[in-house]
């Protein structure tokens, strides 16, 4: 019997143009861009490069679309660099590698996306083959921003779901991740996903978008995070959904259990950008599954890693490896919740 090993993630590959501005402008007016770089963009990228930075020690792998061009040829050679397998990760003339340009508001972090779709609006069923992958998890990500895995087909299914079917059949355990959006099949293309999910991570907006609920209230509600967790696991995942907040994580599995951790206490000054801060928090809380940790602990460095990815205005430049991630605990300690 094979023993699996590794995380393959796949989805959107970007790349983020991250410009850090002044303050964001009214309609027709003007903001400074004090500085601006580029760098890895999208689910499976940050996920996949933070748990390089991590030095996460297993084997890591793309699998994705990007276009055959400049940009396309950046990521290929920035994965390589980071010890990325890009086996998976293909190239296609029809269209050009995806972007976003990211808008980040140097005073609070705040961050606005305006995103070309580009190749990963062609990512298929075709492009993923898990036959010749040994890696023990594989994360697919963003729904809602993959134009052709979110594609509802006749029987209510979505080519995604078919991709996550054959996942788990060849041994895989699965990982979801979603993006905010307004797409107004948000619930069906999640629901599609749920029964061949084993692990559900999003941010309390998206699980407020997959169930009905409204979740951004400013105080954290266990009852109502329970509530929606409790839907999403009668939709069919399989093992744990996962809802991480400005505040703090919540976690509640099909078995029963239900875990709660606080975000840290970040200093006035600490947020030098929150994009992919979530894919931080995801890749740290597969990282503890990968190995086997209790909840606790995986929750615990997730916190951290995104409290990391915070320090840099950049996707994963300022993740760092998982004993300095946690270290971040005697430093700052866990802000107190109401």
């Amino acid at each position: 019997m094979m023993t699996r090993r590794g995380i393959l993630a796949g989805g959107n590959f970007i790349i983020d143009h991250v410009k850090l501005i002044d303050a964001w402008p009214e309609q027709d007016m003007l903001a400074f861009i004090q500085s601006e770089t580029s760098s890895n963009g999208g689910g499976p990228y940050n996920v996949l490069k933070d748990l390089a930075a991590m030095r996460c020690g297993y084997p890591l792998s793309a699998a994705g679309l990007v276009g055959a061009d400049l940009n396309g040829k950046w990521i290929l050679r920035d994965c390589e660099v980071a010890g990325i397998d890009i086996k998976h990760l293909r190239q296609t003339d029809l269209a050009p590698t995806s972007y976003t340009d990211a808008m980040t508001v140097k005073s609070s972090g705040r961050r606005t996306f305006f995103h070309q779709l580009g190749a990963n609006a062609l990512l298929g069923e075709e492009h993923f083959d898990f036959s010749s992958t040994q890696a023990k998890i594989f994360h697919l990500g963003y729904l809602m921003l993959l134009s052709e895995m979110d594609r509802l087909l006749e029987d209510g299914r979505t080519v995604a779901s078919r991709v996550l079917e054959a996942a788990q059949g060849a041994g895989l355990l699965t990982s979801v991740d979603l993006v905010s959006s307004s797409c107004p099949e948000f619930r069906q293309i999640t629901a599609a996903a749920l029964p061949y999910t084993d692990f559900l991570i999003l941010n309390e907006i998206e699980a407020g978008s997959a169930t009905g609920m409204d979740l951004r209230s400013g105080s954290v509600d266990l009852g109502r995070l329970q509530k929606a967790a409790d839907i999403l696991l009668q939709g069919g995942v399989k093992r744990e959904v996962v809802i991480h907040f400005e505040a703090g994580a919540f976690v509640a599995e099909r078995k029963g259990g239900v875990h709660f951790h606080s975000s840290l206490n970040l200093p006035q000054g600490f947020i030098a950008g929150a994009t992919g801060a979530g894919d931080a928090f995801a890749a740290g809380y597969l990282h503890g599954t990968h190995e086997g940790w209790p909840i606790s602990e995986r929750l615990k460095l997730a916190t951290c890693s995104a409290a990391m990815c915070l320090t840099d205005p950049t996707p994963s430049q300022g993740v760092k490896p998982v004993a300095e991630c946690l270290a971040l605990v005697e430093r700052l300690g866990y802000r107190e919740m109401g």
